[in-house]
């Protein structure tokens, strides 16, 4: 402790006039950092005694601990902003996971520096030009990845940790496909196997004529349909958007003979309301059971009702609030494919008909 006396510690003025502590036994002298009582001093002045090294106190990184201004940090000051908290949780577990993948990504791969202890400012251009090539496989990751470290990015803007956004205009949209629609022929073959009542023909119905995701169309409620009205409103899972949706005759006419007394439109043989992953899965079953090939999705049903929206004359606008879309791009996609066809169709007919030699007259 401080004002005992210790075996051959000394202390003397330095020439500005500070109080130093040495450690002096025989013709060896050693400084010590610190004074009594500090952690450094005492662990130095024991090695000293005991004639070895001084030990370094271990430094333990504590689970999601974050340097100030790295891309860790960023991260966490992401889940607090409004925007973040906007999010439905499906959208938010998203996110969490590629930033998560991102963030214990080796800046190079033989080295343990990872692109989450990175400070920010450091990141540059080329740096998310080669995290978007390491994710060339699986373009569409890579995509939304971008996005996550935009998210990370805007918080650094904020935080001043930066002055300019290194990803600004760098441009990554790979190809669009997403899952194909129905054919109409494909969509006869379905009708014909499996008869209105059954959890197939109504799981169908209810993809194909209110146009939701799997997610709704699990969770559908007796309680949203408004049968006099002729509406179904709901709040979609995803990005929690309020619907307001017809009853077209072909989804009044699959319903009409289905029990009310229950929540769920859709429940189980075992009475229970269905997972998305396991509708997913039967529907895979009852499509290989009507014979039709791989690729008849249920999203896939979502997309029929948009490319049929499109194919008589659905704006974008239209088809953004049937099908609750917030990106005018996903939209487009339908009235693009419909557009493209309808023009190439009128443009062959015409040159047909003037390139066509006229018949001889009888």
């Amino acid at each position: 402790m401080e004002g005992e006396k210790r075996p051959y510690l000394s202390q003397f003025q330095d020439r500005h006039g500070r109080t130093r502590w040495r450690y002096r036994r025989g013709k060896l002298t050693i400084s010590l950092k610190g004074k009594p009582g500090d952690p450094e001093f005492e662990e130095a002045y024991k090695a000293a005694v005991e004639g070895r090294k001084p030990r370094k106190a271990a430094v333990i990184k504590m689970p999601g601990a974050a340097l100030p201004g790295t891309f860790r940090a960023a991260w966490t000051k992401v889940k607090t902003t409004p925007d973040w908290l906007a999010h439905d949780p499906q959208t938010q577990l998203k996110n969490i996971r590629l930033a998560e993948e991102f963030l214990e990504l080796k800046v190079v791969d033989d080295q343990p520096i990872l692109w989450g202890d990175i400070p920010m400012k450091d990141f540059k251009r080329r740096h998310a030009k080669d995290i978007l090539a390491r994710f060339h496989t699986t373009p569409h990751k890579a995509k939304h990845l971008l996005v996550a470290i935009r998210k990370m990015i805007n918080v650094a803007l904020d935080e001043e940790w930066i002055e300019t956004d290194p990803t600004w205009k760098l441009s990554y949209r790979p190809e669009y496909k997403g899952w194909r629609a129905w054919t109409d022929t494909e969509r006869d073959m379905f009708e014909q196997r499996w008869a209105i009542g059954t959890t197939p023909r109504t799981t169908y119905t209810l993809a194909l004529w209110l146009g939701t995701r799997r997610s709704d169309v699990a969770r559908l409620k007796w309680e949203w349909f408004d049968f006099k009205k002729g509406t179904v409103t709901l709040v979609t899972k995803k990005g929690e958007r309020s619907l307001v949706l017809p009853i077209t005759p072909m989804l009044r006419e699959a319903l009409t003979p289905l029990p009310r007394g229950r929540e769920t439109v859709l429940l189980t043989q075992y009475g229970k309301p269905f997972s998305e992953k396991s509708l997913t899965g039967r529907m895979a079953d009852w499509t290989n059971s009507a014979g039709l090939p791989k690729g008849c999705t249920l999203h896939g049903l979502r997309k029929t009702l948009g490319k049929m929206l499109a194919e008589t004359g659905a704006t974008t606008r239209q088809l953004m609030e049937t099908l609750g879309h917030d990106d005018i791009e996903h939209a487009e996609l339908y009235s693009r494919e419909a557009e493209q066809q309808r023009l190439a169709r009128d443009a062959m007919t015409r040159l047909t008909r003037k390139i066509q030699p006229k018949r001889p007259r009888g």
